[in-house]
């Protein structure tokens, strides 16, 4: 019997470093497991046709799944062809979005069995019962959670063509002591270490063979600082033993826990190397001890405004919209103090009710209310109407657009001004109203309706707004097709020249 680890994932440049670990764990087993990943937009029918292709002759197949909320749509449809097609191959599902709230779920349904939380000793086992008997008379496993030495880890498991083209997905570390209840982790009773020696060993070996993209998965990267630093200097050898070679690192940072060692390492990295992904979530304090989340918020905000200073470090701040409690006022109020704040990007993003997790809990009191169908993005509550949480979320994808492409560098702070969160909100009305969209708009279409909004909201003349939309506009086309006709006015705008698109952090940031 052929054992096919698999799962359909966001991009083609993601590589899933759960299933790694399932199959570096399969033990005797390992023989006749294979790995094969797929990416969502395929065709269910193509996929299960390559499922089926490893299965040979007269054998049976177990295909295990690992699930998540981006790919669970389509996963139910790979899963409920393969039933109907080869209804004798036994289908096993794991993951997150499969690991709780099992009872009201179609995929569910259709598997044979069901592995919740930790896989990497309880799929082995499952599928040894499977084969040798007696045949597991329960459709939902609870995944046990070895000791962390006993976990095989994975990284060998990369191919060479993983390590050229793909992001390589690593952990020094699992789980998290954080109880925010929008995040899966409030489940988790602490972040348990891996053996740091053994880590970096792995790394080592990674770096040997051509990795240079390292994208730490860890919840609580600078939780331990002695680990931390062990690990910032690995990079730093690497860096200073091959500076035309350089290496890159991203990892996620508790925003109020930067200590002067920590910072003095931070400073050594030169620009283009590393990357902190920072979860400031929301600056209102009501807000963070209604969802059980503990952050000082000045220390935070200082040492944002040090790495933005003081250090080369790529900063991505995350901000959610949508919690319980926060006004659109009072997220301005925050979005608007992180933006002085000067991060490099910001990810505005939209709350999510991630099954299992306690913000549920909150539903009836502040009349939480979300869409029935993943992502289960939130649709309204007490405080904010469907029709203005719908705004926030086109503001989101145009802030995308515009301010996190890099492409409207110059043109950025002129949108903003004093009141960052207001006038971009205007803008992002405007453009609502003059498209009807929020895909699909071809950068060159972009910076014209930019340049129009400058001259129709803000009184800039012509000449001004073509200049500076021209100082900084970087799409691929090569000008603008013909300006943009606002619907205000019916006037067409002349087109903005665009120039090369800015190489910010260009070697790595795609990824």
């Amino acid at each position: 019997m052929t054992i096919l680890l698999t799962t359909l994932n966001a991009r083609y440049a993601h590589a899933s470093l759960g299933l790694r670990y399932l199959l570096a764990n399969m033990d005797e087993l390992a023989a006749q497991t294979q790995l094969h990943e797929f990416v969502i937009g395929a065709r269910s029918t193509d996929i299960v046709e390559k499922i089926l292709s490893y299965q040979l002759p007269g054998e049976s197949l177990i295909v295990g799944f690992g699930v998540y909320i981006w790919n669970v749509t389509e996963i139910t449809q790979v899963v409920a062809v393969l039933k109907r097609v080869a209804p004798e191959v036994v289908i096993v599902l794991g993951g997150p979005e499969v690991s709780h709230e099992t009872g009201d779920q179609e995929i569910i349904r259709l598997a044979d069995y069901v592995i919740t939380g930790w896989g990497d000793v309880t799929f082995p086992a499952l599928c040894r019962q499977i084969l040798q008997g007696p045949k597991p008379l329960m459709k939902i496993h609870a995944g046990q959670q070895p000791p962390m030495n006993e976990i095989r880890l994975p990284y060998h498991l990369y191919t060479d063509q993983d390590i050229r083209h793909r992001t390589l997905y690593v952990e020094a570390s699992r789980g998290c002591p954080f109880k925010c209840e929008f995040c899966l982790s409030a489940l988790d009773k602490t972040a348990w270490p891996f053996d740091i020696d053994q880590f970096l060993a792995e790394m080592e070996s990674l770096y040997q063979r051509g990795a240079r993209l390292f994208k730490f998965v860890d919840r609580t990267f600078n939780l331990n600082v002695k680990t931390s630093l062990k690990i910032m200097q690995f990079f730093l050898d690497k860096l200073a033993a091959a500076p035309h070679d350089p290496v890159f690192a991203h990892f996620e940072v508790v925003p109020d826990h930067l200590p002067d060692a920590l910072k003095d390492s931070i400073r050594q990295f030169p620009e283009g190397a590393l990357q902190f992904e920072i979860g400031i979530q929301s600056f209102n304090p009501d807000v963070q001890s209604l969802i059980s989340r503990k952050q000082n918020n000045d220390k935070a905000a200082d040492n944002i405004r040090w790495l933005t200073t003081q250090s080369h470090a790529h900063l991505h701040v995350d901000l959610i919209a949508g919690l319980p409690g926060e006004t659109i006022a009072s997220f301005a109020d925050g979005f608007n103090q992180l933006v002085a704040l000067g991060p490099h990007e910001i990810q505005f993003g939209i709350l999510k009710r991630l099954r299992g997790t306690p913000i549920i809990r909150h539903t009836e009191a502040y009349a939480l209310a979300f869409d029935p169908q993943p992502p289960y993005t939130i649709l309204a509550n007490r405080d904010i109407s469907f029709a203005d949480m719908q705004r926030l979320v086109r503001f989101a994808r145009y802030w995308d657009m515009i301010a996190n492409s890099g492409r409207f560098a110059h043109t950025l702070p002129v949108i903003l001004h004093d009141a960052p969160f207001e006038n971009f909100m205007e803008l992002s009305d405007w453009i609502y109203a003059n498209t009807d969209a929020t895909h699909r708009i071809a950068l060159d279409r972009l910076a014209g309706l930019v340049a129009t909004w400058l001259q129709e909201q803000r009184g800039m003349p012509q000449a001004s707004a073509v200049m500076l939309i021209s100082s900084d506009y970087a799409g691929n086309a090569k000008h603008i097709q013909g300006g943009e006709k606002s619907r205000s006015t019916g006037q067409t705008q002349e087109p903005a020249v665009a120039r090369a698109t800015p190489q910010r952090q260009s070697r790595h940031l795609a990824a």
